[in-house]
């Protein structure tokens, strides 16, 4: 699904990412974890297409296609969704404006005709279950006066509504009390799919507990330098990461 080579990535001038090398298969989740600075962040951000970072080397290929040709809208509209650290509040905008504006245009892109109003309300209602979201937040403008986990579990929400092949979360887990993290990880698991795929960027194991991704990996200054199985969080968990480091020779 996606395949990323010798990715070197850029912001303001300052090197970030120094040559990524990372595949992810249908129905695989990947974690990837490190300390703060490493580049966690930047790699979700430059999948996505942020044009804020200038990738100057390297290649991203989703299901065949080179996502450095595709600006971020087009790069969306192949299925690709991101869950920010930090859900951004957009005034003015309804909630169910938002979301359905964001399903009918990838629904062009398919092929697909509109979502008559009678459906889209009845699909968003059986969305809005899967995460616990209250029917009143739908009304109100996007993230506007949400709690921290209300915004989270709205990315969640907005994930399943638009049913993406790939998700990135980006420290989810920031913020959520125990009770609004295992919604927003069971609202998760219930969409994943052997077709579909994710990335989860987290500093702690907590939401691994909850996720139980397939693979972990570290990422430290700009490079994945070690690569497990799901046991490997365990490890972080009661050792750090400096262990890692000596073993890199970093």
């Amino acid at each position: 699904m996606l395949e990323i080579r010798n990715l070197h990535a850029s912001i303001n001038g300052k090197e970030i990412l120094k040559g990524i090398d990372l595949t992810i298969r249908d129905g695989e989740v990947h974690a990837i974890m490190g300390t703060n600075g490493a580049g966690k962040s930047t790699l979700s951000h430059v999948i996505v297409g942020n044009p804020a970072y200038e990738v100057t080397e390297g290649e991203i290929i989703f299901n065949g296609k080179n996502l450095l040709e595709m600006n971020t809208e087009e790069r969306a509209l192949e299925g690709i969704f991101l869950s920010f650290q930090q859900p951004v509040e957009i005034p003015g905008v309804s909630m169910t404006h938002f979301m359905r504006a964001a399903l009918n245009a990838r629904r062009k892109h398919e092929g697909l005709e509109p979502l008559p109003a009678g459906e889209f309300l009845k699909l968003m209602r059986e969305k809005r279950k899967i995460v616990e979201l209250d029917s009143k937040l739908a009304n109100r403008s996007v993230n506007e006066g949400f709690s921290g986990g209300e915004k989270k579990r709205n990315e969640i929400f907005q994930m399943a509504m638009l049913e993406p092949r790939f998700s990135i979360l980006d420290e989810t887990d920031s913020g959520l009390d125990v009770d609004a993290l295992r919604i927003v990880a069971e609202g998760f698991n219930k969409l994943r799919r052997p077709e579909t795929s994710a990335m989860v960027i987290t500093h702690y194991q907590r939401l691994l507990d909850y996720l139980r991704p397939d693979i972990i990996h570290v990422l430290i200054d700009g490079r994945i330098i070690k690569t497990a199985g799901p046991e490997l969080a365990l490890e972080i968990e009661e050792k750090g990461f400096d262990w890692i480091k000596e073993e890199a020779g970093l």
